[in-house]
């Protein structure tokens, strides 16, 4: 049941690294579609997501249409800061697709305007322009895991590379 965050030409390494960490630690898979603001070799990109490369599934896309036409009868949901709909409002499907659009311009007022039932957005107060890209991805996708029941992920706590005694 794995999601799928996909990031429309992204432009801050740093973001898509955290994005990409995020996807491997809940068993997201990570779409990347061009133009990228940097290389997939960046080394801030691998040292954001660390040594979490390996747990993770990248696609690329040569345009917002190929990854459209790649992703047909699936539901697509468009997060952007213009919605109407407030993401926790909002009912996710298994295998549903998170597009978010590039850190300076978000996505292109023209797909939104195509598909204002299936956008939406995290709210915050009048005078924030929007929330950094890696925050927001993560924000949506535990929001999808809480509402399917957080189906293959780890559900009881435990303690990993922290010592709690000191």
């Amino acid at each position: 049941m794995p999601i799928n965050i996909v990031l429309v030409e992204p432009e801050i390494p740093q973001n898509t690294g955290n994005i990409a960490r995020t996807c491997a630690a809940i068993g997201a898979n990570l779409h990347l579609v061009r133009p990228l603001g940097f290389s997939v070799d960046d080394k801030y990109l691998r040292r954001a997501g660390l040594d979490y490369w390996n747990l993770l599934t990248v696609s690329y896309y040569d345009s917002v249409q190929d990854f459209l036409e790649t992703v047909k009868n699936t539901q697509v949901v468009y997060i952007t800061t213009k919605a109407e709909i407030v993401y926790s409002d909002f009912k996710y499907q298994e295998d549903c697709y998170l597009v978010f659009g590039k850190e300076t311009k978000g996505l292109p007022e023209e797909l939104l305007a195509k598909n204002h039932s299936t956008s939406v957005r995290i709210p915050m107060v009048n005078e924030a322009r929007s929330l950094n890209l890696s925050n927001s991805a993560a924000i949506i996708a535990y929001e999808v895991h809480r509402q399917l029941g957080f189906s293959g992920l780890q559900k009881e706590g435990h303690l990993h590379r922290m010592d709690w005694d000191t």
